[in-house]
């Protein structure tokens, strides 16, 4: 059996999903990434692994998400694609009809705008977490109400408390003063879905046309009250459809692409990579006035890739060769003097 495995690692969720030929979603998790992205990545392999079909052969991975590149190199994968291009596969696979797509999850907001098949145009939220699944997140602690439950509540409100939903900093005070006037709970959850709402139409939606249907998709597409906010927006004339996948899109994008891509052989390192070690590190290069952030990954301490450099300077040769010279300068500097270990400056203690 030729099976096709997505691995979708953001900032908040790690997403795994293992497909056939068909595009059957056989097995799929959805796990915390909880700020270590090759934990959670291994952790949501040893699950792929438990529910692996017999006789089941990973012929191609995809990998996508803001962690894409790290996680490529951990797994072994075969395509590396941005969230835009795999959410819009997915979405176009589960309704081939679809015109446009919202997905917010716990990082970021994206609209992508789709025309026969094919993205014509989108827009990304990363500044501000105001649209975002953590938003919503971090009002039910302050609320004391488990996330999970805030989709019923605000269902149950007669009417929604108008709150400020442009910054998270201003909707918390507005948050807390409507509760000083004495509104309930359901009401102030109400209103912070329409505010999230608002929020997503306000900064990714200006000058474009919304058609319908439209496919939701996301971790927060599980919140009924963000869905009803999205239907009374548009009135009830826009047809909004939640997929039963909603929050493993993007990793079902890069099985599907994965699938389309492959070749004679997949770059995959198999399940055994759950045992070995990897350990990501990052410096700033201060050679040009680039200032690139590079991120290296590397196994028992032999630097596997890297990434970030704009003028390609770096390699995993040429960081394993400064990395060496740093070494043997080392005593040369135990008077108080030090350098950057990759850039040479000196710093004083």
């Amino acid at each position: 059996m030729d099976l096709f495995l997505g691995v979708d690692v953001g900032s908040v969720t790690t997403k795994l999903v293992l497909i056939d030929k068909s595009k059957n979603i056989l097995a799929s998790c959805y796990l915390r990434t909880s700020g270590d992205p090759i934990h959670a990545l291994k952790d949501g392999l040893r699950y792929i692994k438990r529910r692996f079909p017999e006789g089941g052969i990973v012929r191609g991975v995809g990998t996508t998400g803001s962690a894409r590149h790290l996680a490529g190199v951990v797994v072994g994968a075969d395509i590396v694609k941005n969230e835009i291009t795999a959410h819009a596969v997915a979405a176009i696979t589960r309704v081939p009809e679809v015109r446009t797509v919202f997905e917010i999850g716990g990082q970021d907001s994206k609209l992508i705008v789709i025309r026969d098949g094919i993205v014509e145009d989108f827009a990304m939220n990363t500044v501000c977490a105001a649209g975002t699944g953590s938003f919503l997140e971090h009002q039910a602690v302050r609320l004391n109400v488990p996330i999970e439950r805030f989709g019923e509540l605000a269902l149950q409100a007669r009417q929604g408390v108008r709150i400020a939903g442009r910054c998270t900093v201003f909707a918390e005070s507005d948050m807390i003063h409507k509760q000083q006037l004495g509104f309930g709970k359901a009401e102030i959850i109400k209103g912070l879905c329409e505010a999230l709402v608002r929020n997503f139409i306000n900064n990714l939606a200006t000058g474009k046309t919304i058609e319908d249907p439209i496919v939701f998709q996301g971790g927060v597409a599980a919140n009924q009250g963000i869905v009803k906010a999205f239907v009374d927006f548009f009135r009830g004339e826009k047809k909004i459809i939640v997929p039963p996948e909603h929050g493993v899109m993007g990793a079902w994008g890069a099985a599907i692409l994965a699938m389309e891509y492959v070749g004679e052989h997949s770059a995959f390192q198999g399940f055994e990579v759950v045992e070995r070690h990897f350990e990501s590190r990052s410096f700033t290069c201060e050679d040009c006035p680039n200032s690139c952030e590079i991120v290296t990954l590397a196994e028992d301490n032999e630097i596997k890739a890297l990434w970030g450099s704009r003028c390609g300077k770096w390699s995993p040769v040429t960081v394993k060769k400064k990395m060496e010279e740093v070494e043997e300068k080392k005593p040369a500097f135990e008077s108080g003097e030090r350098s950057c270990p990759l850039s040479g400056c000196r710093m004083h203690d």
